[in-house]
């Protein structure tokens, strides 16, 4: 099947690690192919170091996001179900990428293994390549031969009852703050957002900045002199 341009798109977004997308979309705004999508301190816009990649073997995974929030049962409840959010995925461009905000209480949201194997295998026929989460999950091993790429703060074996409390909403995970929608590309480094809209100019900026850092990293892998890096070194921004 002929892929459309933005899946051509997509796929070559996988071409460049998740720190090379950041550099293009606002960490270094000196660089003349970084856009400037964001303030790089001051904007949640990349994840930190409270989630780790699960599958470093599978690589870069990119897609829209589809966003949901789970949380303790309460008297509010909304009548939603995980039917739900798969019906969103399908709804969603493809591939997708599900974020889920864990709020739970303290004292138990190191304890929650959310999304195991059975959740997995809902969402992999929706087009879902990837799934992020500020707290743990479960069932790594049913998972691993399923290939979707998991960002998680750890594992743990179980979880008590919980529900679902929105979909599709803004969500905050990891200091990374994600309207449904957007762009994802996550990879061993972590996760990083931007505007669907701005696909495009993150592709065409990416592919300038790789041929850049890669001519780079072959001056200064042959430089022979402390004079020679320094003149390199001054020469560009970091």
């Amino acid at each position: 099947m002929t892929m459309s341009p933005i899946q051509l798109m997509l796929e070559e977004l996988r071409n460049y690690n998740t720190p090379a997308i950041a550099n293009v979309v606002a960490t270094n705004p000196h660089n003349p192919q970084c856009l400037r999508l964001y303030d790089p301190w001051t904007e949640n816009w990349y994840t930190d170091q409270s989630i780790r990649c699960m599958y470093p073997e599978l690589g870069r995974t990119v897609g829209y996001a589809v966003t949901c929030i789970f949380g303790l049962p309460g008297p509010n409840s909304l009548d939603l179900s995980f039917a739900d959010v798969t019906d969103a995925l399908e709804a969603s461009g493809k591939p997708s990428i599900l974020v889920i905000q864990q709020e739970f209480p303290k004292e138990i949201a190191g304890r929650v293994g959310l999304a195991g194997g059975n959740m997995t295998a809902a969402v992999k026929p929706m087009g879902c390549a990837g799934v992020i989460s500020n707290g743990p999950s479960r069932d790594l091993d049913e998972i691993r031969p399923m290939k979707i790429q998991y960002m998680l703060s750890g594992v743990t074996a179980a979880h008590g009852d919980f529900e679902l409390h929105a979909v599709n909403v803004p969500v905050t995970v990891a200091g990374m703050d994600v309207n449904p929608g957007e762009i994802i590309h996550m990879d061993e480094h972590g996760a990083v957002k931007f505007p669907a809209d701005q696909i495009e100019a993150v592709c065409t900026n990416a592919r300038a900045l790789q041929q850049e850092e890669d001519g780079r990293i072959d001056e200064l892998l042959n430089a022979k002199t402390a004079a020679e890096t320094r003149s390199l070194l001054t020469a560009h921004s970091y």
